[in-house]
């Protein structure tokens, strides 16, 4: 198997296997009409924590999204419109954030394989990669892994303040 198809081995799909494997209690929803997503949304995935999936609104908040496409005006840095080419976004902690990049650092948004902010939510500390490879997979499960575990605390906290 040579370099090329080990690259293509990584898809949308299996990342969605992934997380719902082993990030117990995700909701992992592919935006679309029918589930009454925003028509800029379809097509995209995102990975919410909601265990007995009865989340609404603002609660239903993501940890990781796989963008498939462009949104004109807002997030175009990327190119995502390109043929085939999909963005993993997690968000982080600061300190892992800020572990992960040299401050002020120019960033190239467009570049396959490559972990980096996100380029609009980076204040936020949600970092990226497009297309990741196997290997590259591999170095982002732990971001992803702690990424579920926030998500997972804050749906906790929440039960305990009704309790």
């Amino acid at each position: 198997m040579g370099a090329d198809s080990l690259i293509a081995a990584m898809d949308e799909a299996a990342i969605r296997e992934y997380v719902a494997a082993t990030c117990p209690g995700t909701d992992v929803v592919i935006a679309s009409q029918e589930g009454d997503a925003p028509e800029v949304a379809w097509g995209d995935t995102f990975f919410i924590y909601d265990p007995e999936r009865n989340l609404e609104g603002a609660q239903r908040f993501p940890f990781a999204t796989i963008v498939v496409k462009d949104y004109p005006g807002w997030d175009e840095a990327s190119n995502l419109n390109r043929e085939g080419v999909f963005r993993l976004n997690i968000g982080v902690d600061r300190e892992t954030f800020d572990g992960l990049f040299e401050p002020g650092a120019e960033h190239d948004f467009t570049a396959l394989d490559t972990l980096m902010p996100h380029p609009v939510y980076a204040e936020q500390h949600w970092v990226s990669v497009l297309n990741p490879s196997p290997a590259t997979f591999e170095r982002i499960k732990p971001l992803l892994g702690s990424a579920y575990q926030v998500a997972v605390q804050r749906r906790q906290r929440r039960q305990a303040r009704r309790s």
